[in-house]
């Protein structure tokens, strides 16, 4: 009863409406083919793919799950003939350098299409996306040999990557990890060689049956390194080793020993990887392995928010239509259908405001995603180094809003998609209990919601004498502004002028309390960032409001007036939430923080 197709009117609206995909993107150097017409076929394409290659495979990858035997992991049926057909069409290597055989399309068609990919099989979205975070982190930082042996094959899809972090004894705080590498002599390029020994958990896509090889980026010290985060290097260690013409060679001592049985994502194999003198490369210079690690980790985390919207449109889509046709009760007013035995569901209020809910926030996060897509793309391909710069601050500052809220929502939108469905949505035929679980893990994997928090406080906030903060703050006030007295805009204007002025006074009060005292700041940084995300989303939504209300009223079509409708609902029944989390906030850390540990 899952239903799902990728919502590609908003997406055109958000591209070619509200943020100017032509101007601002397709104008860019390198982007001269990717115009709007080219980004909307290929999108109608991902379409096709993911509705009818994935979504079929969800339901049975999630009933079968991955099975390890001997050392092999073997992925439910069909993965490995979607996979293929996945990687043979191109769509590993899409927003990848075509020098390594990518089609260097933008990032901001690789945002939407892996929120279709999300949407329709999160399971198996896991293994191309760990692969591209892999491919950024040696297309940035590794030597020339690791880039022309293994950047190729992670395009074209016949290998693919991980990132190897997380210990037993460790997760957040790395500066604690215990896995060592020691030098082993010199390859034929000069390289040195290194043998890397210790156990990583929690590794997705470490082992499975997908690809010739797994290319591994692990996380070790050397026997010199000084403590801490400080101490951390990046090596590359192969499954099977590389040859020097670029083939396959025998295997490395880099082994499955387990797979964890998990609550969801089951068709994503999730790994203890034990490295027993494996043999590695280092990649990039010493003790500059957590710096390296960022590439992937902040990419990591923009995906991980992706994987949030994509569950909780699907969650939206299967929800409304179940409430169109499930009948109980009568409308209050009056029968709406009285030669029915029953109304559709949907004249309830309540399940109304469930839907409302799930879609505002949908089409808001959508367009915050596609914000910082187009941001991604002029970061990296536009030639003035201060508008890089520019876009880079703002995508420094939403990385972490984007992560924590939208997996957030995620995780509740499906849980309201169940509540529409009732009891029905309990049972595992209906589809919807698999989307809770799949969702609850993308809350945690790269740092759940409080580390985030403290990430925007601790900072993104300062840095740069708060530069960061100003790339968001001096638009808004200037939409504000121009805005506020325009027709038709004060119902969207008036709610994002209180809202903001909320944020303004909780960053200041942060900025001064948490320098008095640093669990003042840790205290209020989850609820910081809710409020903060609140507010982006009150600003994108006024912009799409102007944008629906620049089509004459007697032309504007259902999408428009949808459009204007939830926005509507956006700031009377969501983003009044902003009070509260402003009071909670300037209540500072000591009802958290003075009851003594032996009460709890």
């Amino acid at each position: 009863m899952i239903t799902y197709r990728a919502p590609l009117e908003d997406i055109r609206f958000l591209l070619h409406r509200v943020f100017d995909y032509e101007g601002r993107v397709a104008s860019l150097p390198g982007y001269e083919d990717a115009s709007g017409e080219i980004v909307d076929a290929v999108l109608e394409e991902a379409e096709r793919f993911a509705v009818n290659e994935l979504l079929p495979l969800n339901a049975s990858g999630d009933a079968e799950g991955c099975v390890f035997e001997n050392g092999v992991v073997r992925t439910p049926e069909g993965f490995k003939e979607a996979y293929r057909a996945f990687s043979e069409a191109g769509w590993c290597g899409l927003s990848c350098d075509p020098d390594y055989g990518g089609q260097g399309l933008p990032h901001t068609l690789q945002f939407l299409i892996n929120e279709m990919i999300c949407s329709t099989n999160l399971s198996f979205g896991m293994y191309p996306g760990l692969s591209h975070g892999a491919y950024n982190a040696l297309a940035l930082h590794g030597s020339k040999t690791q880039k022309n042996h293994y950047l190729p094959q992670l395009v074209a899809g016949t290998w693919s990557g991980t990132m190897c972090l997380t210990e037993p004894h460790c997760g957040t705080d790395l500066g604690l990890i215990r896995t060592r590498a020691e030098p082993d002599g010199v390859g034929p390029d000069g390289e040195t060689l290194y043998k890397i020994t210790g156990t990583k958990i929690f590794i997705s896509a470490g082992e499975h049956d997908l690809t010739d090889n797994i290319v591994h980026l692990v996380l070790a010290k050397l026997p010199d390194a000084p403590p801490g985060v400080r101490g951390i290097s990046m090596f590359l260690v192969p499954k099977i080793l590389v040859t020097d013409d670029g083939s396959l060679g025998e295997r490395n001592a880099a082994v499955c020993g387990s797979i964890e049985q998990k609550m969801g994502i089951k068709a994503s194999s999730t790994c203890v990887m034990n490295f027993d003198a494996a043999r590695g490369t280092l990649v990039g210079a010493p003790h500059k392995g957590m710096r390296y690690m960022f590439t992937m980790m902040n990419e990591a985390r923009l995906a991980v928010g992706l994987q949030g919207l994509g569950i909780a449109e699907t969650a939206y889509q299967s929800a409304a239509a179940y409430a169109k046709e499930r009948r109980q009760g009568r409308a209050l007013k009056g029968a709406a259908e009285p030669d029915k035995a029953a109304d559709p569901i949907i004249v309830h209020p309540d399940v109304r405001k469930n839907l409302l809910t799930m879609r505002a926030l949908n089409e808001g996060t959508r367009a915050l995603a596609v914000w910082t897509a187009i941001n991604l793309d002029v970061s990296t391909r536009h030639p003035d180094a201060a508008t890089r710069q520019e876009c880079d601050d703002l995508i420094s500052l939403l990385t972490p809003i984007i992560k924590a809220f939208m997996t957030d929502h995620g995780f509740t939108a499906a849980n309201l998609g169940v509540q529409i469905f009732g009891g029905h949505g309990f049972i595992r035929e209906t589809g919807m209990e698999q989307l809770v679980r799949d969702a609850r893990i993308t809350q945690l994997y790269e740092g759940a919601y409080g580390i985030q928090g403290l990430d925007l406080v601790g900072r993104k906030l300062p840095q740069h004498a708060g530069r960061l903060l100003r790339r968001f703050f001096h638009p808004v006030a200037a939409f504000i502004e121009a805005n506020m007295a325009e027709p038709g805009m004060q119902d969207y204007m008036l709610p994002l002028a209180k809202a903001f002025a909320k944020l303004q006074q909780a960053s200041v009060w942060i900025a001064q309390e948490g320098m008095r005292d640093p669990n003042q700041g840790a205290a209020a940084a989850s609820n910081y960032l809710r409020l903060f995300a609140l507010v982006i989303l009150a600003y994108l939504w006024a912009r799409m409001a102007e944008v629906a209300l620049a089509v004459p009223e007697d032309q504007r079509d259902d999408f428009h007036k949808a459009k204007l409708a939830t926005a509507r609902f956006y700031m009377t029944y969501l983003l009044p939430e902003a009070n509260s989390l402003f009071t909670t906030i300037t209540a500072g850390a000591g009802p958290l923080m003075d009851p003594p540990a032996e009460w709890f």
